[in-house]
């Protein structure tokens, strides 16, 4: 169980750093699904070790992020549909 948690610890880490990398080098904005799918499921890891490890300090921080990322995520959604239902 530990290295499945250490694994996903790491791999949540690389995934928010990547998503902050690649939107401070204007490779994907804020506003694209990749970015806040990338901090959603980073977030998520990042909890699941945290909480493991009693790191909850950082825990509550991870889950505020996915709290943000959620509402996100089914904006941009949900402007997807529209924009396809207008033939964009």
């Amino acid at each position: 169980m530990k290295l499945l948690i250490d694994i996903l610890g790491w791999v949540g880490s690389v995934e928010v750093i990547l998503a902050y990398g690649l939107n401070s080098y204007q490779k994907i904005n804020s506003s694209s699904l990749l970015f806040q799918t990338l901090n959603l499921t980073g977030a998520l890891f990042l909890i699941a070790n945290t909480v493991y490890y009693g790191a909850f300090p950082s825990a509550v921080i991870n889950v505020i992020w996915v709290l943000i990322a959620i509402p996100a995520i089914f904006r941009i959604l949900k402007n997807n549909k529209a924009a396809i239902a207008k033939g964009q």
